[in-house]
């Protein structure tokens, strides 16, 4: 069975998601109505609410529950989205213009801020405490993370630990946390609850790690955006920490590096992306992603044996070998 079996299996139910997406975020204002559907019909893996729902297949599936979880955390992750692309100054996103291209900064920053309200009132729908907390403390450590993110824009010399734990909160967290909240709405044991969080996070820390390198060695038609944007917009991901490690690299690196922060966003990065590439980072970045998605798989050991617990092992696998 492929990804997309998985999907296909899913297809009724990830259908209502989709239009309960596109209700959450209609507006009686034309312009945040406009934005808002602009950023939804540039699509998406949509991979928070599959784990949502698949998660909840752990416990008393019932969609009319999962759905608020779907859907608010597909809202959060949307709302990041916008907010990253104003402060990457990014042009497209999938291939398609970002809001703040299409408009403008006011507009995307506003548009990023609707739609985590409107995350935040889908939630309301379920009365657990527990579940609106969870998603508060979530969004709280993912602007840390972003600060973060800000804080070591084009410094070299910043440690592996701070990078993982810069993806832990901007990435990993969310993800974890769909794994998490699928399984609680769905009335799944604390013990489950737990175990799947631990999926979620090993699998969100290898997906941006997988990301991390797919912006090195993709293309721009993969991508949907010129490769080493990263580096253009100074996030020096890991594998460029690692290649900076090896000394016959790192001054030429460096030096490129300076170039590209001096460029303010407009740099070629031909230069510097071949020498990341010649370098041992690329392929140590994917080990580490690998290990991680050994760890998300031990996390599910002592799960029950369902189509469910098949169906995320797989996911798991495709995300740690993904090409786009």
């Amino acid at each position: 069975m492929k990804l997309l079996d998985i999907y296909a299996r899913l297809k009724k139910d990830m259908a209502y998601i989709e239009k309960e997406l596109e209700k959450s975020v209609d507006s009686e204002h034309a312009m945040l109505r406009e934005t808002s559907a602009h950023l939804l019909k540039a699509g998406g893996k949509r991979i928070r609410p599959v784990f949502v729902l698949l998660a909840g297949e752990f416990g008393a599936y019932d969609l009319e529950r999962l759905k608020h979880i779907a859907v608010s955390l597909e809202l959060i992750h949307m709302a990041s989205l916008v907010h990253d692309d104003v402060i990457d100054d990014a042009d497209t996103r999938r291939g398609q213009l970002t809001v703040r291209s299409k408009w403008d900064n006011r507009i995307a920053m506003y548009t990023g801020d609707y739609i985590f309200a409107k995350a935040l009132m889908v939630a309301t729908e379920l009365a657990e405490p527990i579940i609106h907390q969870v998603l508060s403390r979530a969004i709280v450590q993912m602007s840390i993370g972003e600060m973060e993110q800000i804080r070591y824009f084009y410094q070299p010399d910043q440690s592996v630990r701070n990078y993982l734990l810069r993806i832990r909160r901007k990435t990993a967290l969310l993800i974890a946390i769909s794994c998490q909240l699928g399984a609680l709405a769905a009335g799944a044991s604390e013990k489950v609850c737990s175990r799947l969080y631990s999926f979620g996070y090993n699998v969100g820390m290898a997906f941006q790690l997988r990301d991390d390198v797919l912006d090195l060695t993709g293309t721009e038609k993969e991508l949907g955006k010129p490769p080493g944007s990263d580096i253009r917009q100074g996030n020096v991901t890991l594998p460029v920490l690692y290649a900076l490690q090896e000394p016959e690299r790192r001054a030429e690196l460096l030096t490129e590096l300076k170039a590209i922060e001096r460029a303010d966003g407009q740099a070629d990065v031909s230069r510097c992306l071949q020498l990341i590439r010649s370098s041992h980072g690329v392929n140590r970045a994917t080990e580490l992603a690998s290990r991680y998605i050994d760890k998300a798989i031990g996390a599910l050991s002592g799960l029950e044996n369902i189509r469910a617990k098949d169906d995320l092992i797989r996911v798991a696998y495709f995300i740690g070998n993904r090409s786009y």
